[in-house]
Formats: C-alpha cells, structure tokens, sequence
C-alpha cells in the first residue's frame, strides 16, 4: 500500500504537469519525471509518465492538427528512432544516481534557459535535424525531456507559437509510440506501472483540460518564466537526492 504522501502528491504531480501541456502543448514529461523521481525510481516513472503522455498527446494533436507544421517533421523521424533506442539502453544500464544526477542537470539547465532567456532566436539549417533528432530522441527516452529540443529546433527553423503549440503533441505521439514499443520489448512494463498509469488518467484529463481553458488566458512569457522556475528548483533538488 502506497504511503499518503505518495497518495496525494503524485496526482497533484501529474495535474500540474498536464495544466502546463495544456498551456504550452510541451512541459509535462519535464515537471512529471524529475518530481515522481522523488517518489519513485527512475525506470518506474518513464514508463507511466510516457503512458500518460501518449493519450494526452494523442488528444492535443487531434484537436490543434489543423496547424502542425508537416515539413519539418519528416527530417527529424529517422533520427529521432535511432536516438530513442540508445536512451532505452542508458536507462537500463547506468545507475539510479547518476541517472538523477544527470537529469538534475537537464532539468535545471532547462529551466536557466526559459527562467532568465531573452527569446532571442537562433535560426537552424535544415542539417541540423540530425544532430538535435538523436540528441532529443535519447533524452526522451532516458529521462523524458526531449520536448524543450523539439520546441528549440522548430524554433530555429520559423514556425510560428501556434505550429509549434500543434507540432509539438504530434512529434510526442511518435516518440512515445516508439518508446512504448521499445519499453515494452526491454521489460519495463508491468502491471504496477500499467496500474499506476491507470488511476492517475483521470488526473491527466483533468489537467489537459484546465490547461487548454487557461490557453490565451496567461500570457506566453509568463507561463514560460513559471516553467522555468518550476524546472529550475526541481533540477536542484534532483542533484542534492544524486548527491547524497
């Protein structure tokens, strides 16, 4: 039997995480891996958190569809699925602690970046698929923070926060797809995760919808400024949990 912590902060977790997917059409996996990893350890809460993922994208994706960004999806595929398979390996082979120390860092790098950037642009050549698809592509797997990567390259490239906004659940239900066939095939599934995946689906609706609702509500560098903080204290934590 869980304990009542356990009980009550993972479904608070998970409302959040998908309040802001909601809102930003990424950031779910980012706010639900490194605050569950307090709770669970890391090869249990991948496979829920892309679980979730996966019907969330699935229902973001059908409902933006009509502002996907089609051209800039094809380059990135191959890649991504290369990428995705060496990040399966790194789960199931590094250390739980070095496997937070390391996602402490992404975390935290991440959150630096939307907390305190100034949404200057870098533009990218379309090359540049390669590189960022295997990079992002393996995170996704290993530690479930590959969206950020996927946000900055459709960026680089000129889409519009709209295209990105539909873009982004579209390239997620490849990848987690992909990662729940390649979960599946490596034995990371079994019944406690497809149970816990399971109770805290209500959860997720709950926080896609009300993300959704407060979409055009709050403006967009203010929800990246919390994202950002949020990211930032949870990557902190993730590295004092490593070093201890």
């Amino acid at each position: 039997m869980p304990s009542p912590e356990i009980l009550v902060l993972a479904p608070l977790i998970i409302l959040l995480a998908y309040i802001i997917f909601g809102i930003s059409g990424f950031g779910s996996t980012l706010i639900a891996v490194p605050l569950l990893a307090h709770l669970f350890p890391l090869q249990f809460v991948i496979p829920v958190v892309v679980v979730l993922d996966c019907f969330g994208a699935i229902t973001m994706g059908l409902r933006l569809r009509a502002d996907v960004n089609k051209h800039e999806l094809l380059p990135l595929a191959p890649f991504m699925l290369i990428g995705m398979a060496a990040g399966v390996f790194l789960l199931l082979r590094l250390p739980a602690h070095i496997l937070l120390a390391c996602l402490g860092v992404f975390v935290l790098a991440y959150g630096a970046i939307y907390a305190f950037g100034r949404g200057s642009v870098v533009r990218l050549a379309r090359w540049s698929a390669a590189p960022l698809g295997l990079f992002a592509g393996a995170t996704s797997s290993t530690f479930g923070v590959g969206g950020p990567l996927y946000v900055f390259y459709l960026t680089g490239r000129g889409a519009t926060p709209g295209q990105i906004r539909a873009t982004i659940p579209v390239i997620f239900i490849f990848t987690t797809i992909t990662r729940i066939a390649l979960f599946a095939t490596a034995g990371l599934f079994n019944r406690d995760v497809l149970l816990t995946a399971a109770l805290l689906f209500p959860v997720m609706l709950i926080g896609l919808y009300t993300g959704n609702r407060l979409h055009g509500r709050l403006r967009r560098e203010h929800a990246i400024r919390i994202i950002g903080g949020l990211l930032a204290a949870s990557g902190v934590s993730l590295l004092l949990r490593a070093l201890q």
